[in-house]
């Protein structure tokens, strides 16, 4: 099977060491899958209007088997700004994007990816963090990996009142910022509201149930 993916360029070996690596096309066949792609071009436009609003980056990202995978990202136009690659994962659970994911999604559904997850279901107290976020109607912690960068994860609601990606602005505090967190939240909020009347014009101010 490996020998077959490198012929056809989708993994490489490294010789000295002789190991596998995946191959760009492997990562461009993946941005290929239609309802990836229509996401992230339906949430580019707002994205960009976001990011120049704030002068900060942002970021786009869905659940992929039990973690969150960033289809999309935006750099801030100002001279310092803080970002995530496209095609990153992080834990679901232990992100702001990740529990604005699930915060957002029926509770069966919660059930099965905090025991996934290999997370307590009541003992951890994640349920009473994901119905916070869910009233607050965003998360909004400071990042656990970059001191100084506040993250602030909106959900993204499609046809059926159910979280389809998670709009995160990784807000960094410094001379540049033009904008005081107040303020960043606000425009947040409206660039993820504005993906989900994109996506389902019909159903917008839905909530999940």
């Amino acid at each position: 099977v490996l020998q077959a993916l490198a012929r056809r360029g989708y993994i490489f070996r490294d010789r000295p060491a002789g190991l596998y690596f995946l191959s760009p096309r492997l990562f461009e066949l993946a941005h290929r899958h239609e309802p990836l792609r229509g996401l992230v071009q339906a949430a580019l436009p707002s994205m960009r209007r976001l990011s120049d609003a704030i002068q900060q980056s942002c970021n786009l990202g869905v659940h992929n088997a039990g973690r969150v995978l960033i289809v999309a990202q935006v750099e801030s136009p100002a001279a310092f700004g803080f970002r995530v690659r496209v095609g990153a994962e992080f834990p679901l659970f232990a992100t702001a994007s990740g529990r604005t994911l699930m915060a957002f999604q029926p509770q069966d559904r919660v059930s099965q990816w905090l025991q996934a997850s290999g997370i307590p279901d009541e003992k951890a107290g994640m349920r009473d963090a994901l119905a916070r976020i869910r009233a607050a109607g965003h998360e909004e912690v400071a990042d656990g990996l970059q001191p100084g960068v506040i993250d602030l994860a909106f959900p993204v609601i499609g046809p059926f009142g159910q979280s389809i990606a998670a709009l995160t602005v990784p807000y960094v505090a410094t001379s540049y910022s033009m904008l005081d967190l107040a303020t960043v939240r606000r425009h947040a909020a409206q660039a993820a509201q504005e993906i989900g009347l994109v996506l389902a014009p019909e159903s917008s101010g839905q909530s999940a149930s």
